[in-house]
């Protein structure tokens, strides 16, 4: 003869039947404490003195230090040379950073997952192009729209060329 294992509970039954048991208990309370308001004095009570207000704190006057105006405003001396950026430690015209840069900042962002960039590129995935052939219409597409530019304005200036 076998035996039957209860049939397990429902985790989600169980914490709604948890959460319910808290709310009636919640509930209970806040009728409990409605009817301690309604019963309790409704006027204030004039037989205890009223507490001293209390006063904010006040904050302690800000400190200031001296500056030495004449130091600050007093032109540099033009008799000394100005440090130049080799002599600081830096170059003074750093063209290959700045081509770094400005390829940087025209390139994008990184790949935050480089592995779906490689699904993506070889068309592993079903139902998606591999990223190739979609390069190459967008190519073919550039190309289509500047030939048909070019001969647009080719029309164009030997109508003009022509009156």
């Amino acid at each position: 003869m076998r035996l039957r294992n209860p049939k397990k509970a429902d985790p989600i039954s169980q914490r709604a039947q948890t959460l319910t048991a808290e709310i009636a208990a919640l509930q209970a309370q806040i009728r409990q404490l409605d009817t301690q308001l309604q019963q309790g004095p409704r006027w204030r009570s004039t037989a205890r003195p009223h507490e001293p207000a209390v006063e904010p704190p006040v904050a302690p006057d800000p400190v200031f230090e001296q500056v030495d105006h004449a130091r600050v405003t007093a032109e540099p001396d033009s008799g000394e040379p100005r440090p130049n950026g080799v002599e600081l430690g830096v170059r003074k015209y750093d063209f290959a950073g700045a081509w770094r840069r400005l390829r940087r900042h025209f390139k994008g962002p990184t790949a935050s997952n480089p592995k779906l960039i490689n699904y993506l590129a070889a068309g592993s995935i079903k139902g998606l192009r591999p990223l190739r052939y979609e390069k190459r219409v967008a190519r073919n597409r550039v190309i289509a729209l500047t030939a048909l530019l070019v001969v647009v304005l080719w029309g164009i200036i030997a109508a003009f060329l022509r009156h």
